[in-house]
C-alpha cells in the first residue's frame, strides 16, 4: 500500500508564499495521476490542483490558477505545490493524493483518487 507524507505548511502572511512537498513510496509513482486538496473543518475537500504521470498535464481550480503551481519529481518520487501570492482564504488543511485507476475520471472529485496523505495545515494571516 503506498503511502503519502506531505510536508512544508505553516504560517504566512497574506502575499507570502508556501513549498508544499508530498512524498511517495510507490517506486511506480511516475505512472500516476496526482492530485492537491485542501479542506477547511466543516467544510467539503475540495479540489486545488492534479498533474499527469509524467506531468506533462496540468489542471487548476479557478480559484488558485496564476498562484500556485503544482509539479513533480519522478526521480525522487516527490510532488510539489508551489503557492505564490497567498490570501488568508488559502487557510485549509492541504491533502496530496494518487490516483491508481486507469481511464477517464473527474480529476476535481476526491472519489477519483485512491490514496491520501494525512494533510498540512496552511495558515495565511492578514
Amino acid at each position: 500500500q503506498v503511502q503519502l507524507v506531505e510536508s512544508g505548511g505553516g504560517l504566512v502572511q497574506a502575499g507570502g508564499s508556501l513549498r508544499l512537498s508530498c512524498a511517495a513510496s510507490e517506486r511506480t509513482f511516475s505512472t500516476y495521476a496526482m492530485g492537491w486538496f485542501r479542506q477547511v473543518s466543516g467544510k467539503e475537500r475540495e479540489f486545488v490542483a492534479r498533474i499527469s504521470g509524467s506531468g506533462g498535464s496540468t489542471n487548476y481550480a479557478d480559484s488558485v490558477k496564476g498562484r500556485f503551481t503544482i509539479s513533480r519529481d519522478n526521480a525522487k518520487n516527490l510532488l510539489y505545490l508551489q503557492m505564490n501570492s497567498l490570501k488568508p482564504e488559502d487557510t485549509a488543511v492541504y491533502y496530496c493524493a494518487v490516483r491508481y485507476r486507469s481511464g477517464s475520471y473527474f480529476y476535481t472529485e476526491t472519489s477519483s483518487y485512491d490514496y491520501w496523505g494525512q494533510g498540512t495545515q496552511v495558515t495565511v494571516s492578514s
